[in-house]
């Protein structure tokens, strides 16, 4: 992303969930920072109150499956109709593969129009340039906290995961990670839905 200014990306996965979501959203608005939510279409079936209210206040989302696929072990059919059916639940031309394995053919056809009739914009595939690792259950929230705070730069796109598997990482680190870019002069923003400009 543009390095111009010192800005930060953050970014979360496998979203919404009852409780590590509104936890998130709320340490965002007091840091006034805006992020991205790569939603998984089921779990936004499951709370769209939640999904509605990162909308709300101002937030980017993307489409991060239906179900959670891994790319790598999924026919190509299959991943692609997985794509199609949570973009049913999730408004958005941003996509980022889980677990960050995508085949080059999925890849190829998400960046085409995929129903002209549906006037179907291509997908912008998102990856990152930092893992907090907050879903590894075998590090800290220190590690996580530490892992940002190294490796990161203005540009980055920083992934956290707004899971319950993540969350007591996450609610560490995620703190820590706003406290200490904001005293540094940075700004959070989401990445650009729709037809916008990287």
């Amino acid at each position: 992303m543009n390095s111009e200014e010192k800005v930060i990306y953050l970014s979360f996965d496998d979203g919404p969930h009852a409780e590590a979501t509104p936890f998130v959203l709320d340490i965002l608005a007091k840091y006034d920072a805006k992020a991205t939510f790569f939603c998984i279409g089921k779990n936004v079936a499951s709370y769209p109150d939640i999904y509605k209210r990162i909308l709300q206040e101002g937030h980017t989302v993307g489409n991060h499956t239906q179900h959670h696929l891994n790319g790598w072990k999924s026919d190509n059919e299959t991943y692609i109709s997985d794509i199609i059916e949570a973009k049913k639940w999730i408004d958005s031309t941003l996509f980022r593969p889980p677990y960050g394995r995508i085949k080059t053919f999925q890849a190829k056809v998400l960046q085409q129009q995929l129903n002209t009739e549906a006037k179907t914009v291509p997908f912008k595939i998102v990856m990152w340039t930092v893992l907090s690792g907050d879903f590894d259950t075998d590090i800290s929230g220190e590690k996580c906290f530490d892992n940002v705070k190294d490796n990161t730069n203005a540009g980055s796109i920083v992934v956290f995961h707004d899971s319950q598997k993540a969350f007591e990482r996450l609610s560490y680190a995620l703190p820590k990670t706003l406290a200490y870019f904001k005293e540094k002069g940075f700004v959070f923003k989401s990445i650009p839905n729709h037809n916008s400009s990287f």
